[in-house]
Parts: C-alpha cells; structure tokens; sequence
C-alpha cells in the first residue's frame, strides 16, 4: 500500500513545444491524458506556444479545460525557436521527470514508458533514437530529411561532439535533477538545441542511456533546407568553439595545479 501511495505522488512533466500545431495540439494533449490516466503516478502537461499564427493557443487550450491531467499553455509573444520553447517548459516544470516531446507524437507517448524504466534505474538522462538496430520507422522522413540527418549527425561526429546516433529524435527524458543542472546553462535556441543539452548533460558526468523507440513521420515539415541547415552549422560551429575553449581552460588549469612535490 505505501509503494501505491509512493506512486501516486509521483508526478511527470511533459513538455511540448509547439509552433502552429492547431491540426495536432489538441488530439496530443487528448492522448498524453488518456495515456497517464490509468498510471499511478500524476502527469502535468506544459504546452509551450512559440508564437503560433494559427489555432494552436485555442486548440490546447480547449483541450485542456476537458483533460483529467494538469495542462499549462505558455506563450512566447514571438517565435523564438525550439529550444528556446523547451528550455522554458523544462524550467516551468515541477516533474521528478521531465518529458519533452515534439507536438505531433512522431514518437508514441506510450514509449515513454520505457525511458521511465531507464531513468528509475540511475539514468539522468534517456534519449530516444531512430537510428538504434531495434528502432521502428513506421513512416520515415522525405529522402531529403532524412539524408540532412545523416549529414549533421557526421558533421558532430568529425567535430567530437556527439558520439550518439541519433540526437535529433524529439523525445527526450530528465531527472529533475538533471533539468536542474543542465536547463539553466542552456543557450542555443533552434534545432542544435538538442546537442547543447546532451554536451552539457556529458560535461556534467551525467548518465546517458539512448534507446530504440518506434516513430513515424506526421506531419509536414517545417524546417527550411536552406535557412535552418545553415543555422544549425553555425550553430554546430559554436559548440565546437565554445568546447574547444572549455577544453583549454581545463588543460590551463591543470597545468598550473601544484603538483605536491
């Protein structure tokens, strides 16, 4: 009975950024409810508006008025980006388990299971992957997409930041200790974001697990091939910069540590 009770003050956030999602928000936030309304623990859901020109804001929250689950929509008076949108839901939220998701479930809320289940056994950070031998690709992405992916996953690859196969999969899990440590010293706010929080999460000597989930391709994309690749280069471009200097600083200090002789 106290394992029960346990249980059911647990509570898990999930967070969804959204940038003109009305086709979408509302049979999300629907499914995420109907998903955790049978689990012991307690969910909360933080809808992260990133200054939509459609529906969504009016969608979500109408979803929200008939969910059994706590639902917040945040609002950006403009859009600021993805990881801008995430790392304000991330730091609004109150979950032993932070969530985030992308706003058309490509990947089922009920893979979130499976990640609970890693980050309860000492993982502060569980990252679901496509690129994984047990991973399910129901829809895949255009051709175009898709060899994008492979390309900047390669490009982290050669610059030694990232050693993961996937980083791009919008289905990420935290402790609320790692939120804590990793959220507040994030900055990128487009499509690299994900990287960002990962190098941090490694620099901190936190615990990374990624596992294999199943995804399908919903939606149409937004990401320009032009623009957002070139911002992700740039962005990609300041990481290795920005880990470049920390390395040095690192091998400075060390080398005017005293030795003890």
């Amino acid at each position: 009975m106290e394992n029960v009770e346990k249980e059911q003050e647990l509570l898990v956030t999930i967070v969804i950024p959204a940038y003109n999602e009305e086709l979408h928000i509302g049979a999300t936030i629907r499914a995420i409810d109907e998903y955790a309304s049978p689990r012991l623990w307690r969910c909360e859901i933080i809808v992260v508006d990133d200054g939509s020109n459609d529906n969504t804001v009016a969608e979500a929250n109408d979803a929200a008025a008939k969910a059994k689950a706590s639902v917040r929509v945040l609002r950006n008076r403009a859009n600021r980006g993805k990881g801008f949108s995430v790392r304000k839901g991330m730091l609004a939220s109150a979950g032993a388990f932070a969530l985030f998701s992308d706003a058309d479930l490509s990947t089922p809320i009920g893979e979130l299971d499976r990640l609970l289940e890693k980050a309860r056994r000492g993982y502060d950070v569980v990252i679901g992957s496509r690129a994984l031998r047990n991973s399910e690709i129901e829809v895949h992405q255009p051709l175009y997409r898709e060899l994008m992916g492979k390309a900047f996953n390669l490009i982290l690859r050669s610059f030694g930041l990232s050693h993961f196969r996937d980083t791009q999969c919008g289905f990420k899990l935290f402790t609320r200790r790692a939120v804590k440590m990793i959220f507040p010293l994030a900055k990128i706010n487009r499509f690299a974001f994900d990287v960002e929080i990962l190098l941090i999460a490694q620099g901190l000597g936190l615990k990374i697990r990624e596992l294999p989930v199943h995804w399908r391709d919903s939606a149409p994309s937004k990401v320009s091939l032009c623009q957002d690749s070139l911002r992700m280069f740039f962005d990609v471009m300041k990481l290795r910069l920005r880990r470049g200097r920390s390395l040095h600083s690192a091998h400075a200090r060390s080398s005017h540590a005293p030795t003890g002789k």
